[in-house]
């Protein structure tokens, strides 16, 4: 009888805390996805950045409508992802927000996303030309011209090429992901600039205007 009790005690033990886990979990997956009919800070974060970058027009209410919706689909189709209109953990990483909210998780999305720029416009490059690349970045989001994040910088309309011919979603180089926390802990080869661009391949005849700082493999890099 003593040891009948004692294992209904157990289980019914067992139960409340698998009962607590499964809530956290679910609160977790929720707290981590945004979607049509969600709303609140978060909510409006993600509107301001698709502002920002030209995806959403108007203001930022933080309520998730069909508006939002279609905003999230096209940059969730000009990055690679799957245009289903959901903000989950992949599109919560490329917008440049972190899905736990802590301090750790938002560091390791900035240096996620630098890797993934790094390694699709200086793959083959020397290694301090790529951590330069990603100083430019980081240089841009220091600079008022810019935005003030490494996102808003990397997914600034026309920015980088990368971004543009899907480049950016090719396989990440081990290289470009040292470099990037290189370029995050403050290395930078490029001595303060804020454009690079490659004399073989550039097209635009204004970035030839801007002075040169320095030449590093391939890339000019220029104030």
């Amino acid at each position: 009888m003593r040891e009948q009790r004692k294992r209904l005690i157990l289980s019914l033990a067992l139960i409340f805390l698998l009962n607590i886990l499964i809530i956290a979990l679910v609160q977790t997956a929720q707290a981590a996805t945004y979607r049509r009919g969600s709303s609140g800070q978060e909510v409006r974060t993600i509107q301001e950045k698709l502002i920002r970058w030209g995806y959403l027009e108007g203001t930022a209410d933080g309520i998730f409508g069909s508006r939002t919706e279609a905003a999230v689909k096209h940059f969730q189709r000009k990055n690679g992802l799957t245009a289903d209109g959901i903000v989950g953990p992949a599109t919560l990483e490329a917008l440049g927000m972190s899905a736990s909210g802590n301090a750790a998780s938002s560091w390791d999305s900035d240096v996620a996303l630098l890797a993934k720029v790094i390694s699709a416009e200086a793959r083959g490059e020397p290694y301090s030309g790529q951590v330069a690349v990603g100083a430019v970045i980081l240089n841009r989001v220091s600079h008022p011209s810019f935005p003030n994040t490494i996102a808003g910088v990397v997914y600034q309309p026309g920015a980088f090429t990368c971004m543009v011919d899907g480049q950016i979603g090719q396989p990440v180089a081990d290289s470009a992901v040292r470099a990037a926390r290189d370029a995050i802990n403050g290395a930078d080869p490029s001595g303060g600039a804020i454009y690079y661009f490659n004399p073989d391949t550039a097209t635009s005849g204004w970035i030839w205007s801007r002075p040169l700082i320095k030449v590093i493999g391939n890339h000019r890099f220029c104030a």
